[in-house]
């Protein structure tokens, strides 16, 4: 089994920085692929990013991050990173890790970023 634990995340103003971190531990042999979602009340959860391990290097991002949000991890594939740049008020939301585990999917306890006006 494998445990994300994420770190990072918080309150900052439009137009700031801030990164996400998720440490994966356990059997990271299982990870395929691994992403960023957000979720914002009244919404569903959406993929904000992702990465495959086929060739690591194999990204997606939604439409609304491309440009300021950047995707990354370390060899090992044992961290995560979400690099968050110019970040706006829709920004907002409750930011989970997640991992493609074999033929099931796992998920970090979620981080709150709140990027105010």
């Amino acid at each position: 089994q494998v445990q994300l634990v994420e770190s990072g995340g918080g309150l900052v103003q439009a137009g700031g920085s801030l990164r996400l971190s998720c440490a994966a531990s356990g059997d990271t042999i299982g990870i395929s692929g691994m992403g960023w979602y957000r979720q914002t009340p009244g919404l569903e959860r959406e993929l904000v990013a992702s990465i495959v391990k086929t060739n690591g290097r194999d990204t997606y991002y939604t439409e609304s991050v491309k440009g300021r949000f950047t995707i990354s991890r370390d060899n090992a594939w044992n961290m995560l990173y979400l690099q968050m740049d110019r970040l706006l008020p829709e920004d907002t939301g409750v930011y989970y890790c997640n991992a493609a585990y074999y033929t099931t999917e796992l998920w970090g306890q979620g981080n709150q970023v709140t990027v105010s006006k």
